[in-house]
Formats: C-alpha cells, structure tokens, sequence
C-alpha cells in the first residue's frame, strides 16, 4: 500500500514539474536560426523613371532565418552592392556605365558602403505562413524602418521566404534626378521608390 502512495506522489511530483516547465516556456518551440544558403538566395531590383525602367540582380553576402516552430520571428540578410547587375540592358558599354553609375556617390557610393543590410524588429502574422515584417535598412550608412509583406514556406529541411520590399531611395541621401531635391527635371526624373524582389532560402 505504502509502494503505491509513494508511486501516486512520485507521479504527481513528476506532472507538476513537468507543468512548471511548459508554463516557464509558454509550450513553444525554442526559436531556431537558419543560415540563408546565398547560392539559392536571391534579390531583384527594379528601378523606373519617366523614360523607362532598369532591373537587375543583386548578390546576397550572408543571412539568417529565426523560426519559432513555423512560425517566423526574426532575420536578417546582407546584400553584397558590389556584385549589382543589370539584366534588361544588352549593349555591353552601356550597361557597364549604368552599373558603375549606381555603384557611385550618385546612388549607392558602393566603394565607401559596400553592403547594404536588413534585420526584423516585427514579424506580424497575418494569415497562415504571410507576415507583415517590418525592419531596419541601412544602405549608405543610414538606417530607416521598412515593412513589407512575406510569405514564409517551411519544410522538414528548412525554409523560404519571400516579398517585395519598396524603398523609398530620397530617405538614404541617394538624390540623383530625384523631384524631392530638384525642380524641373521634365523626363530626366528618376523614381524615388526603387523595388527590391527577395527571396531567402534557409536550412538547418
């Protein structure tokens, strides 16, 4: 009789620790960080003006994905200015003088700021595997808060992320034919929001 009141107690010893545990923990997942694979990462950019439009391709340096179970929590990416390209432009001449124009202190100023970084202070749920993420952005050194939506794919061996993120070029000091710091541009005016298509793949 003794062996089995001792039982009994030992299990509800055991139930209320066990209890106590998942209380401290809230009952979820510990949050896991995925390293972006870079080769398989990619980010889009597409920029327009009043005569037309430029898009092309930027490299990504390193990057990673915080995953509370399935659920996405945090993250960061940093892309490589350096390895900027543009893809619409065939005349080889021309597209070179368009690269290294983006990569001067008229744009990006790639030689002093080299990379341009984004990491998430929110990811707000707003349907199954869709967030609004907001971050910080620093491109040229300057850093302002971002939010665009991203759909999230998570599988058994890690995860994809993508999103279309818009930014507004004139709050980076990037003031080149922008109608914010001059006046009668015509047709020279170049957009101030530029689009950057991202997609992140992450495993474990």
């Amino acid at each position: 009789m003794n062996s089995v009141k001792s039982f009994v107690a030992s299990l509800a010893v055991a139930l209320f620790v066990s209890s106590t545990v998942s209380a401290a923990d809230g009952g979820k997942a510990k949050a896991t960080n995925l390293k972006v694979n870079t080769a398989k990462s990619e980010l889009t950019w597409l920029g327009k003006k009043v005569a037309g439009e430029h898009t092309g391709k930027i490299t990504l340096k390193e990057g990673t994905m915080t995953l509370d179970g399935t659920k996405l929590t945090g993250g960061k990416f940093v892309a490589d200015l350096n390895s900027i390209t543009c893809t619409d432009i065939t005349d080889k001449e021309y597209n070179g003088k368009l690269i290294g124009h983006l990569k001067s202190d008229d744009f990006f100023s790639v030689e002093k700021h080299p990379t341009a970084t984004f990491v998430v202070t929110k990811a707000v749920a707003k349907t199954a595997g869709v967030y609004d993420v907001t971050g910080d952005l620093t491109i040229k050194g300057i850093t302002k808060p971002v939010t665009f939506p991203v759909t999230v794919k998570t599988t058994a061996a890690g995860a994809e992320a993508t999103g279309k993120m818009v930014v507004d070029r004139s709050k980076y000091d990037i003031k080149y034919s922008s109608k914010s710091f001059f006046d009668n541009l015509g047709d020279k005016v170049i957009n101030d929001d530029f689009f950057i298509d991202v997609k992140l793949v992450a495993a474990k």
